[in-house]
């Protein structure tokens, strides 16, 4: 009896998704609160989302992207480091990175005094999905 409830839970526990995938229509309305500081602009200079805003790093094609690598910008002193280990961005990491970016920088890096220069935050899970999958729906998958 012991054994097949165990067997039961293990079943139970491996079929939840480690990461819910966001719904990007969604995403695309929790992204006007990012337009304030970044946009999303294809190489042909078309501005997809945003207000051209150059506060942040443009998005484009940030899916599959090593971190601190758009080029021109000046990142934080924390997202280089974790550029520098050869980190490419995911769309279920970039959902975490959002929610508390020097957190996340921490944990990744394990260096307790990475910052982010991105103070703003998502608190819903659920809005940093969204934003993620949307950011992933504007650009080609990365090869």
């Amino acid at each position: 009896m012991k054994l097949t409830l165990t067997a039961i839970a293990l079943t139970a526990i491996t079929a939840i998704p480690a990461f819910a995938a966001g719904d990007a229509e969604a995403g695309a309305k929790v992204f006007n609160q990012c337009q304030t500081c970044h946009s999303v602009v294809d190489p042909d200079g078309k501005v997809l989302a945003g207000k051209g805003s150059k506060t942040g790093p443009n998005l484009y094609g940030v899916i599959g992207r090593a971190a601190a690598s758009y080029p021109e910008f000046k990142y934080g002193e924390g997202i280089k480091e974790l550029g520098a280990t050869g980190y490419v961005w995911t769309e279920e990491d970039l959902a975490v990175y959002v929610q508390d970016p020097t957190k996340f920088l921490d944990d990744k890096t394990g260096d307790k005094k990475a910052k982010s220069k991105m103070m703003f935050k998502l608190k819903k899970a659920e809005d940093a999905a969204n934003v993620a999958a949307y950011l992933a729906s504007l650009a080609p998958a990365a090869q």
